[in-house]
């Protein structure tokens, strides 16, 4: 039988898996903050619930990708929030990026009512959502991760069972410290070639054919050299991330200099009114800081 599936926060990235998995088959059933994304939905074929609530009790299986933990919380806990109306047997997964140890939360209250959660940030940003080639990396049980399996495959490409409830969250804690680290080190080395004299497209051309090859330089330089930094994946939502990694690691007794100093560096993207640019837009700050300007060759 096809499940019948909930999805609640049709933002960025939320909206474009919701139209794939309608694409894919399953009947959907929305709610959001925002009617318009709502109404565009419906307007594909989908339903509207007028609360986390009655998505619960009408859906076998519930996503929820929302901005922050607070938000989460608000959801599922809330008034007429997803645990008043779970049941037994329901999968709750979140796409959403919030603090392993509030997955576990979360994950514990629904077991208490025979529901089973699924934390399962995902990666690549808007192109992979719209393109269902998104990395998801899910926490919980492992027999239902196998069962919204299926579900997962009409989202993305590379699909992985990390571990227990959390563990999900602390992949993408991961993953955020290596993005960050990219997108950092991009910007300087731009700009390094730059004040030097030396065209950076050339340079980037250079070293992607060596130990330097990744994701980023394959991304996101023509963006830049382009005068685009409209976002992918929003500066305001990396620097939070990095923020969870933080208080993450610190919990644990565990330093993490480097991330710390990257965190700073999007902390002064927010500040130089930068927020909404995409996270490659952190050479901004470092443009401010050196007093040099990436240019188009």
């Amino acid at each position: 039988m096809v499940k019948r599936i909930g999805y609640i926060g049709l933002g960025f990235m939320g909206k474009p898996i919701a139209k794939n998995l309608m694409k894919a088959g399953y009947p959907l059933i929305v709610h959001n903050r925002s009617q318009a994304a709502v109404e565009e939905l419906v307007n594909e074929g989908a339903e509207r619930a007028d609360s986390p609530r009655a998505i619960a009790e009408a859906s076998d299986v519930v996503f929820t990708n929302l901005p922050d933990t607070p938000d989460v919380e608000q959801v599922v806990f809330g008034e007429k929030g997803i645990i008043e109306g779970c049941h037994k047997e329901m999968i709750y997964i979140d796409n959403s990026t919030i603090k392993p140890e509030t997955a576990r939360e979360i994950a514990a209250a629904l077991a208490e009512r025979g529901a089973r959660a699924l934390d399962a940030p995902v990666s690549g940003g808007d192109v992979g959502a719209t393109a269902g080639t998104l990395a998801i990396m899910v926490g919980g049980s492992e027999d239902a991760f196998k069962e919204a399996k299926p579900i997962f495959k009409a989202m993305g490409k590379t699909i992985t069972y990390v571990g227990e409830s959390g563990a999900g969250q602390v992949a993408k804690a991961c993953n955020q410290i290596m993005v960050a680290a990219q997108m950092v080190a991009m910007g300087e080395l731009l700009l390094l070639a730059e004040k030097t004299g030396v065209n950076p497209e050339r340079v980037i051309e250079a070293i992607k054919g060596g130990a330097a090859q990744c994701w980023t330089l394959d991304n996101k330089p023509p963006r830049l050299f382009a005068g685009n930094r409209s976002p992918g994946f929003k500066a305001y939502m990396q620097h939070k991330d990095l923020g969870i990694v933080l208080d993450t690691a610190r919990a644990y007794g565990m330093p993490l200099p480097a991330t710390a100093v990257n965190q700073q560096l999007f902390e002064a993207m927010l500040q130089l009114g930068m927020r909404d640019l995409d996270n490659s837009a952190v050479i901004g700050a470092l443009e401010a800081m050196s007093g040099i300007q990436l240019t188009s060759h």
